[in-house]
């Protein structure tokens, strides 16, 4: 079956790790391009694939639990799994890998969130960062396979045995360009039961004195994430949890407190899934693709500049769900007339003078790409130089290079 947004391209799924490593050497040796993959539910974002792209590599039948060490909190899969049988597998032993589910997630249909591979592949990072950190401080151990065929493997099993080059940093977010991850460690938490969410209204700019209050003290909220949706307003939502209800009502006392001295009212929510709803079914309910997707990150403080902004206001209709303590997160139009071009160039120059980034995801019209997807990274020859030593022929993700606004068609010259 076709992957989404790929429509006449070949999927190639080997059954095991040796003979997916047996077809990358021998598309290696022909010098033909191919694109690493898990489900492929998420190919089509970011640049589009040069035409010349090859068949993709998918790793959906390498897909299951290779070892867990429930004692020391880690666990080793296939890079192939499913984000959501991972979180099922853990939860029978009340553990859980704090990561958001990536944006589109539903859970009406778990396999939406693709595999523990695919995520780590573009590395973005949701809410639960505040506690959690992000995606590749998840990480302690990987398994690879090289353009080349070889395969190779960083980190370790256990968190105090992590040794060797850094890898897993380098592979994580690098959307395929590098080599195909096959493997993954992971650090995991126990589940804490007692908890709740508490949503607060108000002005930005007394959400963003209470947003200042909350990251800057002692409280540990597991997330607290901006919100914004057309006709509502403003809002802040935050989750928190303890080894004890009665520690949850405590802090949940002490926030209403902080809220109220800013002028913000709020309303505690139950926190029933873990994975909370808010980041897990931010896509469309209908399942459609947005007309824009947008990915944003900025220092935190600056993001209520960014709201007020005309160049945030004249995207009507727009949705905005963003980490309060990070700083990133997503903006989409879900329907309507597509934004014009010139309006998200000028949305992307106010984000750069605010100090981050924007990178579109999906974009409108039958002309992928019209936009890049990111621009160049003051860091582009350093890039390019990673990519030549890690893919010397340029077959992996043609078009495709984090960093790289247009990776040069000359790159290819090894095929």
């Amino acid at each position: 079956m076709p992957e989404q947004g790929l429509s006449s391209t070949a999927v190639l799924a080997p059954n095991s790790v040796e003979e997916l490593g047996q077809l990358i050497a021998d598309l290696h040796a022909e010098g033909r391009p191919w694109v690493p993959s898990g489900m492929g539910s998420r190919l089509h974002w970011g640049p589009p694939l040069a035409a010349d792209s090859g068949p993709v590599l998918s790793m959906r039948h390498l897909s299951g639990v290779v070892d867990h060490a429930v004692d020391d909190l880690t666990i080793t899969v296939d890079a192939g799994m499913p984000l959501a049988d991972l979180q099922t597998a853990l939860a029978d032993h009340q553990q859980w890998l704090p990561l958001n589910w990536p944006w589109g997630s539903s859970m009406a249909t778990p396999s939406s969130a693709g595999t523990i591979g695919g995520l780590v592949a573009r590395g973005l990072s949701g809410g639960l960062r505040q506690r959690h950190m992000g995606v590749r401080d998840q990480i302690i151990g990987i398994s690879l396979i090289r353009s080349d065929g070889v395969s190779a493997r960083a980190g370790g099993r256990v968190v105090k045995n992590v040794a060797g080059y850094d890898l897993m940093r380098l592979l994580c977010g690098s959307w395929g360009s590098l080599a195909l991850i096959t493997g993954l460690t992971l650090r995991v938490q126990p589940i804490r039961e007692p908890r709740a969410q508490l949503v607060l209204e108000g002005e930005i700019s007394q959400l963003d004195a209470f947003r200042a209050e909350v990251v800057g003290s002692s409280f540990t909220p597991e997330w607290i994430d901006w919100q914004l949706r057309p006709d509502q307003g403003a809002k802040i939502l935050l989750g928190v949890a303890s080894i004890s209800d009665a520690a949850v009502v405590d802090q949940l006392n002490r926030l209403e407190k902080l809220a109220a001295q800013q002028g913000l009212s709020s309303e505690r929510m139950p926190w029933d899934n873990l994975i909370p709803e808010g980041f897990a079914s931010e896509g469309s309910a209908s399942g459609e693709e947005p007309l824009w997707l947008l990915r944003l990150c900025l220092p935190p403080a600056q993001l209520q500049q960014l709201f007020s902004s005309r160049e945030c206001t004249a995207l009507k209709g727009w949705h905005w769900q963003l980490a309060a303590g990070a700083g990133s997160g997503e903006a989409w139009q879900p329907s309507g007339s597509p934004a014009p071009e010139y309006q998200i160039e000028a949305l992307r120059r106010r984000v750069i003078a605010l100090g981050g980034q924007l990178s579109v995801l999906i974009q409108p019209g039958t002309q992928p790409g019209a936009l890049p997807a990111w621009l160049d990274a003051p860091s582009r020859p350093l890039i390019e130089a990673v990519k030549r030593q890690f893919d010397p022929k340029q077959q992996l993700s043609r078009g495709r290079l984090p960093g790289v606004a247009a990776p040069l068609n000359s790159l290819h010259s090894g095929s």
